[in-house]
């Protein structure tokens, strides 16, 4: 039964994901001019606008030198940023080992998505030592949190017995509370497990409502839940096809705890 296991992406989109919305609103004139004040919050936010072209050309070059401003003065988002730029070699030389220390600076200030990156990091060994047991660590700590990323890779993890003693019950758990709130290849394993009936129970309802779920993303994931739900189609009645249509559509992604408070 084939998973997505390889991870490597996140360690790209975990950070900025959850802060590119930030500052959308702020007018970019005041935001400036509170980041050439010293202000860390508007210098990370000033960044991010450089970064994707809001309200000013997009220059990656002046995004890296905002974040690295905000970062230096201990801004957690900007450090998560400044490590994307890094790993990526975005207007800097990239450097994995720059990337897990700006990765560290902000997951030990409690940064979810950080934390996840970090975790990641040790699994992989990309910019530190391979260290299986820190990155369980450091993937139970943004759990604790309600990261989605972190669900998802705590749940392979368990999947393939990396880190931790394999466990299909776990990694269904895992996979489930990732997928409620929308990771896509989270959405995709709990389908393969609802399909074959492993670390839950077999339903083919639900299978494809999580396969049609994730058919909607880019990616691997996305293309991999195209063709197990239409391979599921040859096994289902009409009435349980319209079943996880209609689960699928009813289907509301949950908020995660941070994006609560």
């Amino acid at each position: 039964m084939k998973r997505i296991l390889i991870r490597a992406g996140l360690l790209v989109a975990v950070v900025l994901a959850p802060v590119l919305c930030c500052g959308q609103n702020t007018g970019i004139d005041f935001t400036r001019k509170a980041a050439e004040q010293g202000d860390a919050k508007a210098q990370h936010l000033l960044g991010l606008a450089y970064s994707k072209g809001q309200g000013v050309p997009k220059d990656n070059a002046e995004a890296v030198k905002w974040f690295r401003k905000a970062a230096e003065q201990g801004n957690a988002d900007a450090q998560g940023c400044l490590g994307w730029c890094y790993l990526v070699g975005k207007s800097v030389p990239q450097s994995d080992a720059e990337a897990a220390a700006w990765y560290r600076k902000a997951a030990e200030q409690g940064h979810a998505g950080a934390q996840c990156c970090l975790g990641v990091c040790y699994e992989f060994g990309k910019g530190v030592k391979q260290d299986y047991a820190e990155s369980i660590a450091w993937l139970r700590k943004a759990v604790e949190q309600g990261n989605a990323d972190a669900q998802y890779n705590l749940g392979v993890c368990y999947d393939s017995g990396r880190g931790v003693q394999q466990n299909a019950v776990e990694a269904a758990k895992w996979y489930r509370m990732a997928a409620e709130q929308g990771n896509a290849g989270a959405q995709y394993n709990l389908g393969l497990c609802c399909k074959k009936g492993q670390g839950v129970s077999q339903d083919y309802v639900e299978a494809y409502m999580w396969f049609n779920l994730a058919s909607k993303a880019e990616g691997e994931a996305g293309a991999a839940a195209i063709k197990s739900r239409d391979a599921l189609l040859k096994r289902m009645t009409p009435e349980q096809i319209a079943a996880g249509q209609k689960r699928a559509a009813e289907f509301v992604p949950k908020k995660s705890r941070t994006e609560t408070e």
